[in-house]
């Protein structure tokens, strides 16, 4: 893991293989690693570049106003990197689509996976999950707000833990617990999601999702594949939200055929 130092923090990143620039961007509870299993097959083709969010694994939380779409420009000009085939995991995936939308230039191609939509109308799912997230962290029990998230975002609602592969709770419940201890300090120093026009992506786009995840996520996935011209939808029968976790020889797959347009 290298750090790439700037004025507002660091950012740890790591680049495997040689080729075409591949950005892979993490969801917002996990961190670079999330990717590990899909990262050895693009890296036989492409220059596959992770990176933590700010309050992310080893990166280090703001300490002042910050933008993940400005820290990503940031680190493509750090690395030499004009153009970039982005491809990003819910939190991921909305900064890849803020990225696009800020610079049309530098991206090739675009593939978003389970990423949220700004001003959603959550279902009564989604609040009950957020309450209980709230009340373990009001009451300093970071562990049981951990094991909220892992509930609905690696299990999720349609299945019970002994459908979930062996040992992913263990791999994720690290980088989670990181990214809710700096929830906070993240929220407070945000400069919030974009809110341009979708129609205005004019790069080849995928937009997948997991069949076993929330319903709100699968309805959000249409949205986008419908909004964006041109965009191709996937589900991934045996993944809830973390498709990289669930499914990673699924998710290489799709990626090797679309990166290769």
């Amino acid at each position: 893991m290298i750090r790439l130092a700037d004025d507002l923090g660091h950012l740890a990143y790591v680049v495997s293989g040689d080729g075409p620039a591949v950005v892979l961007v993490h969801a917002g509870v996990a961190d670079h690693q999330m990717w590990d299993a899909v990262v050895p097959g693009l890296a036989e083709r492409y220059t596959v570049i992770r990176h933590d969010l700010r309050g992310f694994g080893e990166s280090a939380p703001p300490a002042g106003p910050y933008s993940d779409v400005d820290d990503l420009r940031r680190l493509l000009d750090h690395l030499g990197h004009e153009r970039v085939r982005l491809v990003g995991a819910s939190w991921g995936g909305r900064v890849a689509v803020d990225f696009t939308l800020a610079h049309p230039e530098r991206v090739h191609s675009l593939a978003l996976f389970a990423a949220p939509w700004p001003g959603y109308d959550w279902s009564a799912q989604m609040h009950a999950y957020d309450g209980a997230e709230t009340a373990a962290l009001a009451a300093g029990d970071v562990d049981a707000a951990t094991q909220v998230n892992l509930d609905m975002w690696l299990r999720g609602p349609a299945r019970e833990w002994a459908d979930v592969p062996a040992g992913l709770a263990d791999r994720v419940r690290g980088p989670m617990r990181t990214s809710l201890v700096n929830m906070g300090v993240r929220d407070e120093h945000a400069q919030g999601p974009g809110r341009g026009d979708l129609a205005a992506v004019s790069v080849p786009s995928l937009v997948g999702v997991g069949k076993l995840d929330v319903a709100d996520f699968q309805d959000i996935a249409r949205r986008y594949a419908a909004e964006i011209p041109g965009a191709t939808l996937v589900e991934f029968p045996t993944a809830a939200h973390l498709i990289a976790l669930d499914a990673p020889d699924e998710l290489a797959a799709q990626l090797s055929t679309f990166l290769a347009v």
